[in-house]
C-alpha cells in the first residue's frame, strides 16, 4: 500500500491491471432487468444478429458499473484509508461495443493526486477497458476518487 506521499513518484505510471471479466448474455440480460433499459442490442439475439454488431451487445454503462470492481482487483489502497467515494469523471468515451461472450479488463495509470487537506486525497485514474482480443478498446476514461487518509 502507498503511503500518500508516494504518489507523486507514481503519477503516469500503470498502477494495476485487474483480472478479466465475463460479460456473458446472462449479466447483460441482468443489467436490462436493473437498469429497465431493454434496447433490443442488449437483450434480443435474434435481432441483434441483423445489425452490423452481429449479436447482442453490453450496454455501455455495464462495462462501466465494472469500474470499482476492476478498481478493487488492481488498485493498492492508500495506507491507512479509512474510506474513498466516487467523485466522478472528467472524460468518458465508449470506444468500441463489448459483444456477449466477451471478457473485459481494467488497466489502471495514475493521473494526479492532489492534498486537499484534512487527510483528503483527489486521485485522479485513466481507467482503460480492454476487451480480450479487441484491437480498441471497450472505453477509456478519467475517473475521480477522493480518498479519506487517517492521520
Amino acid at each position: 500500500m502507498p503511503a500518500p506521499s508516494d504518489l507523486q513518484s507514481l503519477i503516469g505510471q500503470e498502477v494495476g491491471v485487474s483480472r478479466w471479466f465475463e460479460i456473458d448474455q446472462a449479466r447483460i440480460d441482468a443489467f436490462a432487468q436493473v437498469t429497465e433499459d431493454h434496447q433490443f442490442i442488449h437483450v434480443n439475439p435474434e435481432l441483434a444478429k441483423q445489425t452490423p454488431f452481429g449479436g447482442t451487445i453490453a450496454h455501455g454503462f455495464l462495462t462501466l458499473s465494472l469500474a470499482s470492481a476492476m478498481s478493487y482487483d488492481a488498485v493498492q489502497p492508500l495506507d491507512g484509508v479509512v474510506m474513498g467515494v466516487n467523485y466522478g469523471f472528467d472524460k468518458l468515451r465508449f470506444l468500441a461495443p463489448v459483444p456477449a461472450g466477451s471478457k473485459v479488463r481494467g488497466r489502471f495509470k495514475l493521473l494526479g493526486a492532489e492534498d486537499k487537506g484534512g487527510g483528503r486525497w483527489l486521485i485522479r485514474h485513466e481507467l482503460t477497458v480492454e476487451i480480450d482480443g479487441g484491437e480498441k478498446p471497450a472505453l477509456i476514461a478519467e475517473w475521480l476518487s477522493m480518498q479519506m487518509v487517517d492521520g
